[in-house]
C-alpha cells in the first residue's frame, strides 16, 4: 500500500510538473536533494498560478446614446446624437445649427482596441468609416479619418444622455 501511495504522489507531481509552462534554458543550478515522503503523512499539491487577463470590453454594458455639437466648417455646429445600441447597430441625426439640413444614418458599431475607440460602419458604402476615442464610459470623442486626434479649438466629444453634468 506504501508504495502505491509514494507512486501515486509521484504521478500527481509529474503530472503537476508537466502542466507548467518551462522557463527559457538558463544555466543549470544545483539540483535540490529530493523530498522524502512518510507514509501517512498529508501531501500539499501546489496548485498552477492563475493568469490574470484583462476583461474584454463589454460592448452591451458601453451601449448608450451619445450627443452633443460637433464643429460645422459652414454654420455654428451640428447637433449630433449617436445611439449605439447592445446588438452592435447604431443611429446618428445630425442637425445642421442654422440650416434645414439634417442626415439620418445608420450601420454597425465595434470596439477596438480593447474598447479604447469606437469605428462606426455605416450601411451606405459612400460614406466612411467615423472613428471616436473613448475618453470615460459617458464620453466618446470624435477623430480624423486616420483615427487621429482632430487639432481643433471647438470641442469634438459627445456625452452619454442621463448622465448628470
Amino acid at each position: 500500500m506504501n508504495r502505491m501511495l509514494l507512486l501515486a504522489v509521484m504521478a500527481s507531481t509529474l503530472a503537476i510538473a508537466a502542466c507548467k509552462p518551462q522557463a527559457p534554458a538558463e544555466p543549470a543550478a544545483e539540483a535540490a536533494p529530493a523530498a522524502t515522503v512518510e507514509p501517512g503523512a498529508p501531501v500539499a499539491v501546489e496548485s498552477a498560478p492563475s493568469v490574470a487577463t484583462a476583461a474584454p470590453f463589454d460592448v452591451k454594458g458601453f451601449a448608450g446614446t451619445f450627443s452633443g455639437t460637433l464643429p460645422c466648417a459652414d454654420c455654428p455646429g451640428i447637433d449630433t446624437t449617436i445611439s449605439l445600441k447592445p446588438d452592435g447597430t447604431y443611429t446618428v441625426h445630425e442637425a445642421y445649427q442654422g440650416k434645414p439640413d439634417s442626415f439620418d444614418g445608420d450601420g454597425t458599431w465595434t470596439a477596438e482596441e480593447n474598447g479604447q475607440r469606437v469605428r462606426l460602419d455605416p450601411n451606405s458604402k459612400s460614406e466612411q468609416d467615423r472613428l471616436f476615442v473613448v475618453k470615460s464610459n459617458d464620453e466618446i470623442e470624435s477623430l480624423d479619418l486616420e483615427g487621429k486626434p482632430i487639432a481643433a479649438e471647438m470641442p469634438h466629444a459627445l456625452k452619454r444622455e442621463g448622465v448628470a453634468k
